[in-house]
């Protein structure tokens, strides 16, 4: 059975909060060979705190960025609908795969406001476009309904990352839009859900995990394509308890920069204001689920 794991990757900045070219392309690198692709300025990639020029710096690295077998994508996700045209543009330029959108916040949208946000930006790109629905950080969720008629109308809008908790509206999406466009994709947004949306005819995930322990999805994605399925609950007894990476710190992202550097990927665990580094006793945490993440299934 066919599954997908992108990694939505965190951003690496210097010590002065500048984009640092050279450790992210470490991180991009240890993820080559082992997942499906990745996606730089997602919510794990802090886009909500990147302007213009540190956008399209990252955008120009993932262009550049000898991806070999793995699909490359870049966040576009702006208040302004003109700015997120601009940057899917300009990744579409720079021959990035595909660009992820997360539907506007801080007003909740009804169903003919989402549609008009997305049919603005499709109209106007020639990038492929995934929908990005996140109902805990806008207050709403994109429904089934309107993925069809987006996918429908608009070639260029080719799938949906669901980060909802409950499988219940992923599955309805499965149901209403796959079976009447098969190549629209859909990925859960939390790992813990991966099984789950493949087994209902999803394309797999799109989860901030695979930052970290990237070998491990590798692992679980072997399991489906060899029919193992005795593996594959294994491996979601496994990632039920390291979803409590999720909470050593709130928000997560300082975590899984710290964890990066634990494992000697980065140097860097720099994360943009507000947010605040790991104390001592939840570096301690952390490191007690990174070994657990290493012992075999």
């Amino acid at each position: 059975m066919e599954s997908r794991y992108i990694t939505p990757v965190v951003t690496i900045f210097d010590d002065k909060g500048r984009v640092d070219i050279e450790q992210n392309i470490r991180v991009y690198d240890s993820l080559k060979g082992k997942v499906s692709g990745f996606v730089t300025m997602g919510s794990t990639g802090e886009f909500f705190a990147l302007n213009m020029q540190s956008s399209k710096t990252l955008i120009d690295l993932c262009g550049r960025y000898p991806k070999e077998e793995m699909r490359v994508y870049a966040g576009a996700s702006r208040l302004d609908v003109q700015e997120s045209v601009e940057l899917a543009n300009y990744a579409y330029e720079k021959g990035i795969d595909g660009v992820m959108i997360i539907s506007p916040y801080y007003f909740p949208l009804d169903d003919e406001g989402v549609f008009r946000f997305y049919s603005t930006i499709a109209a106007k790109t020639s990038a492929n476009i995934f929908i990005y629905n996140f109902p805990e950080r806008t207050g709403y969720s994109v429904s089934p309904d309107v993925c069809l008629r987006l996918a429908d109308k608009y070639p260029n809008i080719i799938g949906l990352k669901d980060t909802i908790p409950d499988t219940t509206h992923t599955a309805q999406v499965i149901e209403t839009v796959k079976t009447r466009l098969p190549h629209f994709e859909v990925y859960a947004g939390y790992d813990n859900n991966f099984a789950h949306v493949v087994l209902s005819g999803g394309n797999g995930c799109i989860g901030g995990l695979s930052n970290i322990v990237p070998q491990f999805f590798a692992s679980w994605m072997q399991a489906f394509i060899q029919g193992d399925l005795a593996l594959v609950a294994k491996h979601q007894q496994r990632v039920d308890q390291l979803m409590a990476i999720y909470g050593v710190n709130a928000p997560f992202i300082p975590t899984f920069k710290k964890a990066l550097q634990l494992k000697g990927v980065v140097n860097s665990d720099y994360c943009t204001a507000p947010f605040i580094g790991l104390n001592n006793i939840q570096i301690e945490q952390l490191q007690q689920l990174l070994t657990l993440a290493d012992l075999p299934l």
